[in-house]
């Protein structure tokens, strides 16, 4: 029995071939989910969608402009008639000290991490309210709740503490209307975004750090956004949950 049947969900940047967007988009699909993926791209889109299955969508979005979100999330509800899953999953990344950070740096990364969050959540909410239900699912960091020290900059840990908050504000003004929002804080996870680009000297240093003493997989944070679309998580809104192997505890 899958735990998503008959549900509808949404997954911004969900099109990288090795990203957390396509694991989840995997696992939610095996779970009887119909599935869009939403990317820059809307041939990569398209082509991850085919590979799910012949009910799944792949559209063109960019999460920074407001009226493409509107427009993707539009076209689903169209289609769908509802929308019962948001996963906020694009983001990008940039390794900069903290004086190297110029203008057009901060605004690339908080534009896509946290406004793009901003802006495809308030294009799905009127069809969540309206149907009493929904469950909104944010990537947050490890890097929001340490301070970096994993791979992005000082203005990536921003973004994706603004993640936190967002989630939290979000989800005390929806609960009223049946909709939950929640956060997800991976830690170190082999993806595109960190392929190629550290030292193994680099990565043995973080994986000291990490008790369980591996890098985690886009499987691991794709089983906990499953958890968080469903209805396993019926009371939790407002959350943030840690994958991280354990390499926050104090």
């Amino acid at each position: 029995m899958g735990l998503l049947n008959g549900r509808f969900a949404a997954i911004t940047g969900a099109a990288g071939p090795r990203g957390l967007g396509r694991a989840m988009a995997q696992i939610f699909a095996e779970h009887g989910a119909t599935v869009a993926i939403l990317d820059l791209n809307a041939a990569e889109a398209q082509a991850v969608a085919a590979e799910l299955g012949p009910d799944h969508v792949g559209l063109a979005c960019d999460v920074t402009d407001k009226a493409a979100c509107d427009a993707a999330i539009g076209d689903l509800i169209a289609r769908w008639g509802r929308i019962d899953i948001l996963v906020n999953n694009a983001g990008i990344t940039q390794p900069l000290k903290l004086m190297e950070i110029a203008a057009a740096n901060y605004d690339a990364v908080l534009d896509v991490n946290l406004r793009g969050t901003l802006y495809a959540s308030q294009a799905a909410i009127p069809q969540m309210r309206a149907q009493g239900a929904g469950s909104i699912v944010n990537i947050s960091s490890v890097s929001a709740q340490r301070g970096g020290g994993i791979f992005g900059g000082p203005h990536y840990s921003a973004a994706k503490a603004g993640i936190l908050g967002l989630t939290k504000a979000m989800a005390r003004e929806l609960a009223p209307d049946g909709i939950r929002v929640n956060a997800i804080c991976p830690g170190f996870i082999g993806t595109d975004i960190t392929a190629g680009k550290l030292t193994p000297a680099m990565k043995e240093q973080i994986l000291a750090g990490i008790p369980m003493g591996r890098a985690g997989t886009p499987g691991d944070v794709a089983g906990c956004a499953l958890f968080l679309a469903s209805d396993l998580s019926a009371y939790v809104t407002g959350s943030e949950v840690d994958v991280n192997g354990g390499s926050l505890i104090h």
